[in-house]
């Protein structure tokens, strides 16, 4: 019955009637139009608005912290296993789509992100806490609308999404090392538990690490493929453009699989409008100290993700002469990839590389879940203990679960929250735009734009002593 109940759920939001297709387009195609594109106006200012990102205050973490944190959870599965099953399912030209709901999704993750900061709160440790459950129950006064979201976030990233990233770690390390799912299942959860025992700020020191350096391997990597392979460079991306429109020899029947699995797996990799990392954006301490410089460091993340990390997968693959397995492979399709341009060691990077990857993921999704203990007032030592028990057995078992089990989940979980968050930002837009407004105001008067709450007319209200 689980089963009949999830098929019915991805059957309306990603099947026949492709729901969030149109969903996402419409709010990217939304937050452009009123933003006026910022995602290209202020495309040199995202890197600019880094600098003194390092720095934080004891209630929160930095925003480059917050930038790695919000990368670690969306840099995982779906940047080396989804780009494959994209390309799998849907073509080369999915991989053009994927760039189309990146771009559009910058803005969507701006919006987010700056609400995240906005109705951020103090919890009892004196920490913040924030997210779409935050802004929908600040901001629009809908409590309800806001526990539907949670409930979603706790299935998605409390539970599917973590066991999705633990199965993809065990599936690559198998077909590599051949060792058992059993043994690195647990070894992973026993990981996983250590660090999450931590909370936010120890997951944000470890994403601050491990981040940079994996993203820097697998992007010299992908340069180094393309290089040897630059002769056929030309060719691939003709093939990308073509058969994203339905112009190859496939036709049009192509066309509708290129831009759904696109979308449905460029979704996946930066997360813009799901409501996930608005997590990560309202732990953060910005610098300047105005919710809008977080907007543009998640921005960024988006970029970073979808338009370099998911390329240089892509550029792999495609460079591959279609060596890309079957439609389920997963993680393999990548792995079969670069096997074939580094023979055994391409194998082997490429499961070191999807383990750190997949591994970050993990347990940035602990701490996305864990911020919403304190909206249902679990935020003590017998929720979070209830909370990690069931997320360390989550991660357990997805690691021993059959791949199309495990996706169908978090498939269901990923569009129910997406739908949720899109409506309250829509709603939010008045917020979102003059906030926008008052940053880009303050500007052009001073390299560090101060946020005063009387300045700026919001709907709802903030937490009081949080901004004054």
């Amino acid at each position: 019955m689980i089963n009949e109940i999830v098929s019915f759920a991805n059957n309306v939001l990603w099947g026949e009637y492709q729901v969030l297709i149109y969903i996402l387009v419409l709010a990217g195609v939304w937050f452009s139009l009123r933003l006026r594109f910022i995602q290209l106006r202020h495309f040199a200012y995202m890197f600019k608005v880094m600098k003194g990102s390092t720095q934080g205050d004891k209630s929160g973490i930095s925003s480059y912290q917050a930038l790695c944190t919000g990368l670690s959870a969306r840099v995982g599965t779906g940047n080396l296993a989804g780009v494959a099953m994209a390309i799998s399912l849907g073509g080369s030209g999915a991989v053009f789509w994927m760039w189309v709901i990146a771009l559009l999704g910058m803005a969507t993750g701006f919006a987010e992100s700056i609400l995240g900061q906005l109705y951020k709160v103090r919890d009892d440790h004196k920490e913040y806490r924030g997210g779409p459950a935050y802004y929908i129950r600040a901001g629009l006064n809908k409590p309800w609308l806001a526990v539907l979201f949670a409930l979603c976030l706790f299935l998605g990233y409390g539970i599917s999404f973590s066991a999705m990233q633990a199965n993809t770690i065990t599936d690559a390390l198998n077909h590599t090392f051949d060792i058992s799912s059993v043994y690195s299942g647990a070894v992973i959860t026993f990981i996983a538990g250590i660090i999450v025992m931590g909370g936010l700020r120890s997951i944000a020191r470890f994403a601050e690490l491990i981040v940079p350096f994996m993203g820097l391997a697998f992007i010299l990597a992908a340069v180094a493929v393309t290089l040897i392979n630059i002769q056929q460079v030309p060719a691939v991306l003709m093939d990308i453009f073509n058969s994203a429109f339905g112009l190859t020899e496939a036709g049009a029947g192509a066309l509708g699989a290129a831009i759904k699995n696109g979308i449905q797996r460029g979704l996946y990799s930066n997360e813009a409008g799901a409501g996930s990392v608005p997590h990560a954006a309202a732990g953060a301490t910005p610098v300047p100290n105005h919710p809008v410089a977080q907007g543009y460091v998640q921005m960024l993340g988006v970029f970073i993700d979808t338009m370099v990390l998911c390329s240089c997968t892509a550029i792999v693959i495609l460079l591959a002469q279609g060596n890309i397995g079957s439609e389920m492979e997963g993680i393999r399709i990548t792995q079969n990839a670069m096997t074939h341009h580094m023979g055994m060691s391409g194998d082997m990077f490429v499961a070191i590389i999807i383990t750190l990857f997949s591994f970050t993921s993990v347990v940035a999704n602990y701490a996305y879940a864990e911020s919403n203990l304190h909206l249902f007032k679990l935020d003590n030592i017998y929720g979070r203990t209830s909370y990690t028990l069931l997320y360390l057995g989550m991660v357990y078992w997805g690691a021993n679960a059959s791949l199309k089990e495990v996706w169908n989940m978090a498939d269901m979980a990923l569009g129910l929250m997406t739908v949720v968050n899109i409506s309250a930002l829509m709603l939010l837009t008045p917020t979102i735009v003059n906030l926008t407004r008052d940053y880009q105001v303050k500007l052009k008067t001073t390299n560090k734009p101060e946020f005063k709450l009387a300045d700026v007319k919001i709907q709802g209200k903030t937490e009081d002593g949080v901004w004054s």
